[in-house]
């Protein structure tokens, strides 16, 4: 897989707006969705995190059904004709244009009336791009102070789709998907208020979190095989190292290899990180020729055994207790 798969140089489409929930061309002239036949409105998620905001908002008046099974690698899913045909099925789809291009295709020929697109959610920006990341899509000397007015960052090939990992923009996006779940569901919009309500609190809860255990640390530097997690360093102010950038099977050059090691060096870096659902071979050999040690940085794009918790709020909770370890938290 190379980084053009992760990140597709096509637009990503959408206003950035909170609520705004995109209607395809195959939309009748009710915006209430017609339920299953057991009452529940049947909702289709992309992979862990989309299903983890459709389970806690809809609560009881949800079936959810996941794309991604528990232990696929998201990025590199690919759809049976059987998955695709079900999509159209569905009463709404939850997903996030950028980082499953066979999710994407899949959607625009499912002709799902009620669709929603977490990257309109939130403001996406640009992360991990010093590394591994093709910028065939831009023009070389682009300045972007000459842009104009309400530029869409989302709509750049270098959008960093990791929005999850922030829990300040995943609330956001939890606000934008009740919205569109009452507009889907409206006789139990008063439920889907009150459990988003619930899930923002729980959210505002970790970044407080967060905030605190990050707050005073030795270094603020931390290495990862994988630059998933840019929106987290930004929130807390720590410096994110990627081995590979946003591709987390694209293999290091020598030359990366040896500024990591200097940068270990210079910010006093113990830990090397590497994902549950990636291989650590190149995590082990950076670490085990700069005498680091290792550890799992999980980007929680999917739930596993290996997972170091069950649910969003226990693995980012996870992540923090092996960053503060890392960074040597005071």
């Amino acid at each position: 897989m190379n980084v053009r798969r992760l990140i597709p140089s096509t637009a990503l489409a959408g206003a950035v707006a909170l609520g705004i929930v995109s209607l395809s061309a195959c939309s009748g002239t009710s915006d209430a969705a017609d339920k299953g036949s057991d009452g529940r409105l049947d909702v289709v998620a992309s992979f862990y995190p989309m299903q983890y905001l459709a389970e806690q908002i809809g609560g009881g008046h949800v079936a959810v059904d996941t794309l991604t099974r528990p232990g696929v690698e998201p990025h590199d899913l690919e759809l049976k004709p059987k998955q695709i045909g079900e999509l159209g099925e569905a009463d709404l789809v939850l997903y996030l244009k950028g980082i499953q291009p066979a999710v994407d295709d899949a959607i625009a020929q499912a002709g799902v009336k009620h669709t929603v697109d977490a990257a309109t959610l939130t403001e996406l920006e640009e992360h991990g791009t010093e590394v591994g990341h093709d910028h065939a899509g831009e023009e070389a000397g682009h300045d972007h102070a000459s842009e104009e007015a309400g530029h869409d960052h989302a709509s750049e090939a270098g959008a960093d789709p990791h929005i999850w990992l922030d829990p300040v923009k995943y609330a956001e996006v939890a606000k934008g998907v009740g919205s569109a779940l009452e507009k889907a569901d409206p006789d139990h919009a008063a439920d889907y208020r009150k459990n988003t309500e619930a899930l923002v609190k729980k959210l505002g809860d970790l970044n407080t979190e967060f905030e605190t255990g990050l707050k005073n640390t030795a270094t603020k530097t931390f290495i990862t095989t994988h630059s998933a997690f840019g929106y987290l360093a930004e929130r807390y102010g720590l410096e994110q190292e990627g081995i590979t950038g946003i591709d987390p099977e694209s293999e290091p050059s020598p030359a990366r290899i040896k500024e990591l090691q200097d940068i270990a060096k210079k910010d006093k870096v113990s830990t090397v990180f590497f994902e549950t659902l990636a291989s650590d071979k190149t995590a082990k050999t950076l670490a085990g020729d700069t005498g680091l040690k290792t550890d799992v940085l999980d980007p929680l794009e999917g739930i596993t055994d290996k997972s170091k918790g069950d649910d969003y709020i226990e693995v980012m909770q996870s992540n923090l207790a092996a960053l503060k370890k890392a960074l040597g938290a005071k």
